[in-house]
């Protein structure tokens, strides 16, 4: 099956935070303020990045969509109903997997917990090789599609070569940093490290390579690392690349490297909605 998890669990609380920075319309800002980010209309249309996400997703040749969500999902809910039968996605079939929180947390305990969740809710994914995503980035068809084709490793990666990201350095913070073996097998992936130490990650072509949260994943084979991945200290959450690390460490050479040169746009702050 051609099957894309999608995680839109989050607070969006950089997005809210920063709404009287930039001049939105009123509708924007409600939407903004109220629901995900994701469902924020961008355009004329009232189309919003989860949809544009989406088109691109059936164009690359998937055909079922897990959004991982939060229990409070009303709104991801009525944005199905709205758009499944619009043209751009009609024929893509939909799912919604709740992240759940534990008692005595305040909020989700990561996308690692949240993929896990999302396994153990649809167990048919178990047996399956699937895409991972961000619902806040809008992936291209051609990126979707090397995911979706590959078949040479257990996992895989897109490593985005900086030098075509339109971000700033302070932005590149908030990523994770990748480093490759001469194989593109990934070796290391270290999740928001100090902007001082992103010239050590370069590679011997002078790439930086950054992860943007899209990845394939053979089920049964990322699982265990899902249970078992240490929680993070200082972000109190059981993150996906620290799931890799463990991975990759017990398993050299199964998580294999696209490198995309290309830039890649991001809905994190108010700023951003403009950029659309």
């Amino acid at each position: 099956m051609k099957n894309i998890i999608i995680m839109a669990a989050g607070a969006s609380s950089r997005m809210k935070k920063t709404l009287d920075e930039v001049d939105l319309s009123t509708k924007v800002k409600e939407v903004a303020s109220l629901e995900h980010k994701t469902l924020i209309p961008l355009d004329g249309k009232g189309k919003s990045l989860l949809f544009y996400l989406c088109s691109n997703v059936k164009q690359a040749g998937y055909e079922n969509v897990y959004i991982l969500t939060s229990l409070e999902n009303k709104a991801f809910h009525q944005w199905i109903d709205f758009n499944k039968s619009d043209p751009e996605i009609k024929g893509l079939k939909f799912f919604l997997s709740i992240q759940n929180i534990p008692q005595g947390r305040q909020k989700p305990m990561g996308t690692a917990d949240g993929i896990q969740q999302a396994l153990d809710q649809f167990p048919e994914l178990l047996k399956q090789r699937f895409t991972v995503c961000n619902a806040d980035n809008l992936y291209s068809i051609n990126v979707l599609k090397s995911l979706l084709h590959h078949d040479t490793s257990p996992h895989s990666i897109i490593a985005y070569d900086r030098s075509y990201l339109k971000f700033p350095e302070e932005r590149i913070t908030k990523f994770a940093l990748i480093k490759l073996d001469n194989k593109n097998f990934l070796k290391e992936i270290v999740e928001k490290p100090p902007i001082e130490t992103h010239n050590s990650y370069r590679n011997s072509s002078n790439q930086l390579l950054v992860s943007m949260n899209i990845f394939s994943f053979s089920g049964l084979e990322i699982y265990p690392y899902l249970k078992d991945c240490i929680m993070n200290h200082e972000r109190n959450e059981k993150e996906l690349p620290e799931a890799l690390r463990t991975l990759i460490k017990h398993e050299e050479k199964s998580v294999l490297a696209y490198i995309a040169k290309e830039h890649l746009k991001d809905l994190t702050s108010a700023h951003d909605i403009e950029k659309f």
